[in-house]
């Protein structure tokens, strides 16, 4: 009985092994068609991946050609009404230095009377350059202007900067509150 029964277990180790190689054989099946199905979906979303990034930078490119396009716009809207402002600027200032320059010519005679012709001569000579002033800013475009400016930056920085500085405190005299 013993033989039989080792006659029994015997056949049933070889029905094991032969269970765990099927069973072994399945899991490899199993392992590749898994390894297989990953790569598959790796392989999608690598290509979803490629679709949203190509996607993303077709709107990135229309969204900068957009907005390129707009800033070009306001640029171009804020150069011309610059241009308008300057030149209207520019007309103002001369009609003011031409202003002045005929009250110190209609008061010269009174200096004339007061201090003497000396000093007369000293308004007259005055509002002839004041009017001669006024006549050529007139007579300059706003960029023939602007060219002056930089070409006397150029020449003397520092007395640039003094002439900045004085009229900005006097701007500043001018138009700024007082303070307690």
């Amino acid at each position: 009985m013993a033989e039989a029964t080792t006659s029994k277990r015997k056949p049933a180790k070889k029905a094991a092994t032969k269970s765990t190689k099927s069973t072994t054989t399945a899991a490899t099946d199993n392992k590749a068609e898994a390894k297989t199905r990953f790569n598959a979906a790796l392989e999608e979303a690598k290509a979803g991946a490629a679709a949203l990034k190509d996607e993303a930078t077709g709107r990135a490119v229309a969204y900068r050609d957009q907005a390129k396009g707009k800033s070009q716009d306001w640029a171009s809207d804020a150069k011309t009404k610059s241009r308008e402002l300057a030149t209207e600027g520019k007309t103002k200032a001369s009609d003011a230095i031409s202003s002045l320059g005929k009250v110190v010519g209609d008061n010269a005679g009174q200096l004339d009377d007061r201090f003497g012709e000396k000093y007369g001569d000293y308004a007259r000579s005055a509002s002839r350059s004041l009017q001669e002033t006024a006549a050529k800013l007139d007579n300059k475009s706003v960029d023939e202007i602007g060219e002056d400016a930089r070409e006397f930056v150029r020449k003397s920085p520092g007395l640039a900067v003094g002439l900045a500085a004085v009229a900005g405190f006097m701007l500043a005299r001018m138009f700024g509150g007082s303070r307690d």
